[in-house]
């Protein structure tokens, strides 16, 4: 059985490929529901401790710390069955816009729950799957243009990478079935300026730009200002060489007209 201890939006659709690929399914989630407990639910310990595949994806609480590793690390250190964590490529910093892979140092950048998190898996013998920004059905920049939510920030050279969910889905699914072990970066292999994102998913709805603003002129919150103070090209071709699995999204291009036509 497999565990998804937080199943929310990526972990709904890494739930549905394993079902598909007859995977019997249980997801954890704050309040329960059909095919899913709660996270306070007394049956849990017990779920964790038959299963025979572990994958959380919550991630650290307001305080900084994990609630999976803090409720569960006894368990989870005893446990004999695959375990694995979704991370955040975040955990690497800034690398003023350079390429960084698995090997590359963590810790650097403003993430520090979230690297400290990813250690404690480490420690646990998780694999370790690092994402960037994630996109699919219901959240893309389609989804932003057509809300009249979309921006455009003037930063030349700024490039972020992306994945889409049925990318993380496959990726996780096929290092489970191998019982991959290590640190994977799931990422696309376009890094792209998010105004070049929006400006193509303006084209394909025939919506007009947004204004080109610079980052001064944009009203962000801190949290939104903060992703623009670290820059980084992160490169996922260990996950393909290690585990074969080759992104049906290889950029944002091809995502975003998957999304358009309906196609995960």
């Amino acid at each position: 059985m497999l565990l998804i201890l937080g199943q929310g939006y990526s972990g709904t659709f890494i739930a549905r490929a394993a079902h598909a690929a007859g995977q019997q399914v249980l997801g954890v989630r704050r309040q329960g529901g059909e095919g899913l407990i709660a996270f306070d639910d007394p049956a849990l310990p017990d779920a964790i401790a038959s299963a025979s595949h572990i994958l959380s994806s919550i991630p650290p609480d307001s305080s900084g710390a994990d609630p999976v590793l803090t409720r569960f690390h006894g368990l989870l250190a005893h446990h004999g069955g695959w375990l694995a964590y979704l991370s955040s490529t975040g955990v690497y910093g800034d690398a003023g816009g350079a390429w960084v892979d698995e090997a590359t140092p963590i810790g650097s950048g403003r993430r520090e729950a979230r690297t400290e998190a990813d250690l404690g898996w480490q420690a646990l013998g998780a694999t370790i799957f690092r994402l960037p920004g994630i996109y699919g059905p219901g959240r893309s920049a389609l989804d932003q243009v057509r809300a009249g939510t979309a921006r455009r920030i003037d930063r030349p050279g700024h490039r972020f990478s992306r994945i889409h969910v049925a990318d993380i889905a496959g990726a996780v699914l096929a290092a489970m079935q191998q019982r991959a072990q290590g640190i994977f970066n799931i990422t696309d292999d376009l890094p792209a300026e998010p105004r070049h994102v929006t400006e193509f998913a303006c084209r394909l709805l025939g919506a007009p730009l947004p204004p080109l603003l610079p980052l001064d002129d944009a009203t962000l919150p801190p949290m939104a200002r903060a992703f623009w103070t670290e820059r980084r090209c992160v490169s996922g071709r260990k996950l393909a060489r290690e585990t074969g699995y080759r992104l049906r999204h290889p950029d944002y291009k091809a995502g975003l007209l998957a999304i358009l036509k309906g196609i995960e």
